[in-house]
């Protein structure tokens, strides 16, 4: 999935949050975003989603501009926090994903993601029994029930232990490695095993650096 930003400014009330935002996203690259809390990161998520109405002519998806794309379950979302769940609700891991899904898979296709995403053995588990590092798997299982062509991860790994930080990152080079591309949205990139092709930093609500196959943040 292509995304091109062009001369992107947004904001809340009166104050502007995103100032002059542009850069491309190729089909099957990683792209990782840096920056501090409040730098704007989570604000142009939810711009690129569709939650923020943006100007006309700023945002396109597969060069389709974002007011005319309809094609939303072509992209996969793992927020930072999953304030639409009752955590005190006895719910399994399967109820979830069966609430969430938007269309048809297969009993077969579904017992296949589970295991590729390394939770099979957890689909009858409350949620509430849970480690950080399996409700994560299990939000970003959610996210790729409709096969996505784009997977979205808003500063998946706060909260999460350090085992579970090294596997999540070998799931999303192994997803990034078989075609869908990937935006990370993350505060610090050193600590990250991302095989990213394109970083972006933002600070204060700009991009101020653009570096390619960088490793360190």
């Amino acid at each position: 999935m292509r995304i091109k930003v062009d001369n992107l400014s947004f904001g809340y009330d009166y104050r502007t949050v995103l100032k002059n935002i542009s850069f491309t996203l190729e089909s099957g690259e990683f792209l990782v975003l840096v920056g501090n809390n409040g730098s704007g990161k989570s604000t142009l998520v939810k711009c690129l989603l569709g939650i923020n109405r943006v100007p006309s002519n700023r945002i396109y998806i597969d060069d389709i501009e974002i007011h005319q794309y309809r094609q939303w379950i072509n992209i996969g979302y793992v927020p930072q926090k999953f304030d639409d769940f009752n955590y005190e609700f006895p719910i399994t891991v399967n109820e979830i994903l069966t609430v969430s899904r938007l269309s048809k898979i297969d009993e077969e296709a579904r017992l296949s993601l589970l295991d590729k995403i390394g939770i099979l053995e957890l689909q009858n588990e409350n949620i509430n029994s849970l480690s950080g590092g399996q409700l994560q798997r299990v939000f970003i299982a959610r996210a790729l029930m409709n096969n996505p062509k784009l997977l979205i991860l808003d500063e998946p790994t706060v909260g999460v232990d350090s085992d579970s930080i090294s596997e999540f990152y070998r799931l999303i080079n192994n997803l990034n490695a078989e075609g869908v591309s990937i935006i990370l949205i993350t505060h610090d990139v050193k600590a990250s095993k991302a095989n990213f092709t394109k970083k972006l930093r933002m600070e204060n609500g700009r991009l101020t650096e653009t570096l390619d196959n960088e490793v360190t943040s």
